[in-house]
Parts: structure tokens; sequence; C-alpha cells
């Protein structure tokens, strides 16, 4: 039996291996295409990209902080300085148990409880931040030891900062106000603001006062420096540098010992002063005291000093200069008594008879005069010298309190004075529209009454006062109050004036300023309500006193200090110019629970008078004893 034989087909085989050569060649050109593509696709259309992220591997950006600005006085007298210095600071990414850290970093430091409690405090509040300050302002000692034993610590660094510090404390907090460190707010309203990247680097920014007024002015613009890194991050050399711009400084119309002495005059009283040039609305003091001190702020006031700041009865934390409302008193009567010139309700020479006491037309509703017995015979003239409550009385009722909102507005009354201060506010001159808007109630004309003498609804913050004096003593033409007087930039053709001109002219009758200086001129001589304010000084003063109630009287009851507390007394007030036949300052002083203005707060007024106006430090003024039956508004 014969095997079958099979024949191999060669060319079956020869196909079958030219086919699989042929996938196979164009399985490995399809890859490389791919890869073709992929390294054209890299090296051309991607080339710019990647050769970036390249060099932000291998370059740093630095930003470089600049120097904050400084705050100077007229003089040139420094109010707001820098100086350097180096701080403990935590990375709390990189730290895996603060306390711990913390608690090993106080064998080689200090660290205080306040420390601790200011440290938690930042911990709580900041979340964009990646180091905190432990400790600020150590000694070369302190940063010798930790940096021999810094390889302990991952994630805690000492770093040379550029400190704030306001030699003057307290005595300026108030008007230069403070910087601490950017919250998250903060940080928020400067990406919204399209400001984030000037402020990188940068960890505070001004929270009050002309520090936060003027922020973008003191901030100066961050600089960029490009580092070229290892692979370990480590600086190898500088490729290019943009230096920062220091920010500006401003030179404040202030006069700082003016400031000092206004503000050591109140004792131990609290209140508030402002002092103005007239004649071109620079502010050359402002008090507000009790103050604060500013640098306690900067790296973060602790709980317990701010616990005491903010609970504290005499309310540090408060401009009572700007933010402070309080009733006129009697200081209102020269502009009331403009008013009832400008609506012909009174003439000079028109007289009344004042028995002491006051009854609104139809009713027995009875208001009483300061003065028992009343002044009797009393024309405009003497009844600003003598603050005769009841000519008042009755010029407020004859004249309308829709007329005296109109004129009284004239001088600011009731608005922001627009001082270049952050959280002024507007007082209250009331109205018809006003009262129905607040209590839903109708004005009535005993409501009036108590406006024409500084009380009831009406309220007034010192800088409005001022302003307004300021505004009579300049005849009626206003300026704008304003504590900088020049921004000085590093660049010295940049430097800019802050000085405006006039915001309007009242145009009041010469013949009714007249009249009202020598008024005011009399208050401040034998027979007037601040004889005391006066009494040997070369020049003229022209004044008003004013009384602030701050607790309500009962109808007919008289007013005696000694059957109230402290705080529950009546607030002084004083206005004034000088020298009146030439005004080159106006003030407005208050004193908290002061009593009576022609005691207290005049003679504030004329301890800040004299140092402004004859060049030296005034002598100490005799306290002046004022018996009950002897008071006087």
């Amino acid at each position: 039996m014969k095997k079958h034989v099979e024949f191999k087909n060669h060319q079956r085989e020869i196909f079958h291996f030219q086919l699989r050569l042929f996938f196979g060649i164009g399985f490995v050109s399809v890859l490389l295409a791919i890869l073709l593509l992929r390294f054209v696709y890299l090296q051309g259309v991607r080339h710019s990209y990647y050769q970036t992220l390249s060099e932000s591997n291998r370059i740093a950006i630095v930003p470089i902080v600049p120097n904050r600005g400084l705050i100077v006085d007229r003089n040139g007298v420094v109010l707001a300085r820098n100086y350097s210095g180096y701080t403990l600071e935590i990375n709390r990414s990189k730290t895996a148990d603060i306390e711990a850290t913390i608690n090993d970093l106080s064998t080689l430091v200090e660290i205080t409880n306040k420390d601790r409690r200011r440290f938690k405090k930042q911990l709580a509040e900041t979340h964009n931040f990646e180091t905190l300050v432990i400790r600020s302002h150590l000694s070369d000692v302190e940063v010798a030891r930790f940096a021999a034993q810094q390889y302990r610590f991952p994630g805690v660094e000492i770093k040379a900062r550029l400190f704030r510090d306001y030699p003057f404390g307290e005595k300026t907090s108030h008007m230069i106000g403070y910087i601490g460190r950017i919250n998250d707010t903060e940080v928020t309203q400067l990406e919204d603001e399209d400001l984030a990247a000037n402020y990188r680097g940068s960890d505070y920014i001004g929270k009050t006062g002309l520090e936060q007024s003027y922020e973008s002015d003191l901030h100066g613009t961050t600089g960029i420096e490009q580092v070229e890194v290892d692979a370990n991050g480590r600086a190898v050399r500088v490729i290019s540098r943009t230096a920062p711009v220091p920010g500006n400084t401003l030179v404040l119309s202030i006069d700082i010992k003016l400031q000092e002495i206004a503000e050591q005059s109140f004792g131990i009283y609290r209140g508030a002063l402002v002092a103005i040039d007239p004649n071109n609305g620079e502010v050359l003091a402002f008090v507000s005291k009790p103050g604060y001190d500013p640098n306690l702020f900067i790296d973060g006031i602790d709980p317990q000093s701010w616990d005491e700041l903010n609970n504290s009865p005499d309310v540090p934390l408060t401009n009572r200069a700007l933010r402070g409302q309080y009733p006129s008193g009697s200081t209102i009567k020269p502009f009331m008594a403009l008013a009832g010139l400008y609506y012909h309700t009174r003439t000079p020479e028109q007289t009344i008879n004042d028995p002491g006491v006051y009854y609104l037309p139809g009713s027995s509703r009875q208001y009483r005069d300061w003065k028992v017995g009343g002044h009797g015979s009393v024309n405009m003239f003497k009844a600003i010298q003598m603050s005769c409550d009841t000519y008042f009385y009755g010029l407020a009722t004859d004249m309308g309190i829709d007329n005296i909102y109109n004129y009284l507005s004239r001088f600011g009354f009731g608005k922001k004075t627009g001082i270049d201060l952050e959280g002024e506010t507007s007082g209250l001159l009331p109205s018809r529209e006003w009262k129905m808007k607040r209590y839903n109630q109708i004005w009535y004309p005993g409501d009036t009454v108590s406006v024409g003498i500084g009380q009831g609804y009406s309220l007034v913050t010192p800088m409005q006062l001022a302003y307004a004096t300021a505004t009579l003593a300049n005849n009626g033409v206003a300026y704008q109050p304003h504590l900088v007087k020049e921004v000085q930039s590093p660049r010295s053709s940049e430097n800019r004036s802050i000085g405006k001109p006039p915001l309007y002219d009242l145009n009041i009758d010469p013949k009714a300023l007249d009249l009202l200086r020598r008024a005011m001129i009399a208050v401040t001589q034998p027979g007037g309500t601040a004889v005391y304010a006066n009494m040997g000084a070369p020049y003229q003063i022209a004044g008003k006193t004013g009384t602030a109630q701050v607790v309500a009287m009962k109808q007919g009851e008289k007013y005696n200090a000694k059957d109230f507390s402290e705080r529950n007394r009546d607030h002084a007030w004083f206005i004034a110019y000088a020298p009146a036949d030439k005004p080159r300052i106006a003030l407005a002083v208050l004193v908290e629970n002061g009593g009576h203005g022609g005691t207290t707060a005049a003679p504030i007024a004329r301890k800040v008078f004299d140092y402004y106006l004859l060049g030296k430090e005034p002598k100490p003024l005799t306290p002046v004893e004022v018996k009950e039956d002897e008071q006087y508004d």
C-alpha cells in the first residue's frame, strides 16, 4: 500500500510571509509616524509651553517687598517709620505638630504666653499664608542659638523683615492708625481690585487711619528677582532683578508738638479736639483721648490686650473726633443767629425780655434758661455773649425747623466733612422728613425749641463743629479739611500737593459776620461765658461755650453735677478761632462729662492757641473753681 505524500506549497508560504512582513512594516511605520508627529507637536507646536515649564523649574520668581512709605509731620518729625528685625516663623504646611514644635522652640528662644495667644489668634483667622510669626524681634544671640539647632525643626525658619513703628504711640493712634497682617477678606478684595500681584510677598496692609486711607501711596511697588536654582531648590545665581519702588512719604499738616500739647491738656478727661487752618483746610491737631498703642496691632494683638481695650469703659478704640456724636449744646447759637439774620427773623437790635423761662406759644410747657431769673433785656449780641437760652428758644420757634435745617446744612451739619480718613460719621441735623422716616411721627413745635440750643435730636461730631467754625472764621469760605499736606514720591518730580481750591463761599453778609465776631470776642471777655480762656492773652479769641446734656432733666429741674455720677455729667464744648481779626487757627474742643465749656474746654483751647500763635509752650493755667450758683452754659 502506497503512502500519500504531501508536497509543500511554497507559493502560499511565500505569500503569507510577505503578508506578515507587510503588516509588520506597516505597523512599525505607523508607530514611527506617531512618534514623529508627537515629536513635531512637542518640539514645534508646544515648544514655548514646555520651555516655560523648564525655565520655571530652573528659575524661581522671588518677590521683593518694597519699603513702606514714611509718615511725617509738617516739620519733618517722623510719626510712622520702618526698622529691620528678625522673626521666627512656622510653616504650618510643613509642621506636623505645631504645639509640640512651639514647646521645643521655647527651649531655645523665649516664647511668652502672649506670643502663644497671638499665634493662635493668627492661626484661627488666616488661611492663605504659609508661615506665621511665633516670635518677633529676635536678638542676635537668639538667632545664633536657633540657627545651630535648625535641623531639628523642619518648617521653622528665621526671616529678616521690616517692622512698622509708631514712636508717638497713643498720641497719634486715631490719626495715623496702624497696619496689620492681611486677612482672607483683604486678600479677596485685592484680587477683585486686580492688586494681588503687587502684594506678593507682603504680609501687611493698612487697617485704620491714614495707613488705610493712603494705602496705595504707602505700599509702593513690589520688585521681582529671577533666581536660578539647582535640583534641590538652592539658589545658584541671580538672573535678573527689578528693584522695588518704595512707598510715598506722607507729609502731614499736623504739628506734632501742638498735637502733644493738646493731648496733654486734657489731663484726666476724655474728649476730642480738632484744630484747622481756616485759610486752607489743613488740620493742625487731631486728638481723640484716650487713644491706644497702635504698635500692639502690627503682629496681631493678643486676646488679653484686645479684651482690655475692647471692654474698657473709656472706649479707647473709638475715634471720638471723627465718630463721636454729641449734642452741640450752645455752640450752635452763632450759626442759629446767622440763620435768623439771613431769614430776617431777627435784627441785631431787636430785644426780648428773658425772665429765665420760655413758654411755647399756646402751651404750658416750660423751657428753662440756664440762668435762674434770666438775663433781662437781651439782643442778639448779648444773647451770644451770655449764651441766653430763652432768646434762642424763641428764635428757633419763629424761624421754624425747615429754615433751620436749610441754613445749618450749608455749614456742613448733618453731613460728612470728607476729611481724608475712613469711618467718618455724619452726625444728625433733624428735619420733618427725617423724623417721619425714623419714628413715623410728625414734627412738633416743641422739637424745634430744643434744636435751637443744640439739644433734642441734633448731634454733631467734633470734626463737623471744627469744620463749621473754620468756615465761620474764614467769612463763609469753606475748604476741604485734610490731614495730608503733600505726598512725596521717591521720584521727586512726582510729588503732589493735597491742597485744593475752596469748596464754596456762603456769601454771608459782612455786617452779620462782624456782629458774630464781636459777640464771640465778648464771650471771652469779662461778662462772657469763657472769660478765663482769654485772660492775659496778647491776641483776641472769638469763641463760644456749650454744654451738652447726657441725662435728660425733668421739666423745671435744676442741674447739679453733684447729683450725677461722673459719666452722667454734662459734656463741655468750646469752639473758637484766633486771632479774631485775622484767624490762623480754628478749633472745636469736647470734654466728655466736663461740665461747662468755659471752665474745662476753653482752657485747653487757650493752651493750643498760645503754642500755635506765640511759638512757645504755654504756662499751665490755674484751675477754675465754679460755685454751683455761678455755673453757666
